[in-house]
């Protein structure tokens, strides 16, 4: 790359875009990258504010900005995802389905540690549509050392820094507790919430079991809907400390191995996550304490994306969902934009 005065320039070769901005209008490149100046170009380009140009000069030992963020881009793209045109050193990535974003964040932090180039992301495991701008890549200098790339190819060792796990159509059975329910006093208000938010996640509702206080009840319930091949149950109702709430003890007495009960999130502390082992599969077991049933988000929000793209959860990510577990109860609620359970 060399530096050049612009009236001495026509007939050499650009080594990267020319952005002109008309305050109102537009900003965008007026002369790209491998533009041949002419004569008629240097008036534009004076009146662009551009005394000096840069012209390429062919140097083996390093990458123009196009070149790098093409490896860039390369390093985050996986299945399911478009990407934009190179511009500036800067390639966006979209998705193409409905599913759920996961980013290796040691590998992102990898590369916007290395200097001279950037991602900005979304968020790991936020739901996604088809068109949803997931990250968005830059090489900051107009060239860099190949060398620096290469590096970094090393370094994610093959792997890619984004993914997206489809949502799997899930098979789910409800199983709700409570002898006021169970025997007709109240109407059952969880079934219809529960059903929503599942279908939302393109799950199947085998059906709504009504069982009363006694855990073993409860338990039966759960396990009949396992031999009816439910891919995921759901239990409400108990899920509190009261002597009366049975239902983390009935979800033990299946022989589901709990993950926790209790997670850092408000609305939805007395969370309890299960997996039940058949055939080789996990079958998660959640079993949603009221707050599921009149607020707008809770936890279940949270891990419900996770559940239904059969992405594992574990104790250790539940437990850094306090940061970010407050639940603000906006008037409009914006989520999964805002900052809402961001924190694993």
């Amino acid at each position: 790359m060399k530096e050049i005065r612009t009236e001495d320039a026509a007939g050499h070769v650009l080594c990267h875009d020319m952005t002109q901005i008309i305050p109102g209008v537009s900003k965008d490149a007026r002369f790209r990258k491998g533009h041949v100046v002419t004569e008629e170009d240097i008036p534009v380009l004076l009146s662009m504010g551009k005394e000096h140009l840069y012209i390429w000069e062919k140097d083996d030992t390093m990458y123009h900005e196009n070149e790098a963020a093409e490896i860039l881009c390369e390093l985050c793209r996986n299945d399911h995802m478009d990407r934009g045109d190179v511009k500036e050193g800067k390639i966006e990535l979209k998705s193409t389905i409905r599913g759920l974003l996961k980013i290796d964040t040691g590998l992102l932090d990898i590369i916007n540690s290395a200097g001279d180039m950037m991602i900005a992301s979304r968020h790991s495991n936020t739901p996604v549509e088809p068109g949803d701008k997931l990250c968005g890549t830059r090489i900051i200098p107009l060239v860099i050392k190949k060398d620096k790339m290469e590096a970094v190819k090393k370094l994610c060792g093959g792997k890619r820094i984004f993914s997206i796990l489809p949502y799997k159509n899930k098979k789910v059975g409800i199983v709700t507790t409570g002898s006021e329910v169970y025997c007709g006093k109240i109407k059952d208000a969880f079934g219809p919430v529960l059903r929503a938010k599942a279908e939302e996640f393109g799950g199947e509702i085998l059906g709504q079991t009504l069982t009363d206080d006694k855990p073993e009840h409860t338990s039966d319930a759960i396990l009949e809907f396992i031999r009816q091949g439910a891919d995921m149950v759901l239990v409400s109702g108990g899920m509190s400390v009261d002597p009366d709430d049975k239902t983390p003890l009935a979800i033990r007495n299946t022989g589901a191995e709990v993950v926790s009960y209790g997670a850092p999130v408000l609305p939805g502390a007395m969370f309890l996550l299960a997996y039940y082992r058949k055939d080789g599969k996990n079958i998660p077991v959640a079993g949603l304490p009221g707050c599921v049933m009149y607020s707008k988000r809770t936890v279940f929000d949270l891990v419900l994306p996770r559940l239904m793209a059969d992405d594992p959860i574990t104790k250790e990510e539940l437990d850094k969902l306090g940061k970010g577990g407050l639940c603000l109860s906006c008037e409009e609620c914006h989520y999964p934009n805002c900052g809402f359970g961001k924190g694993w």
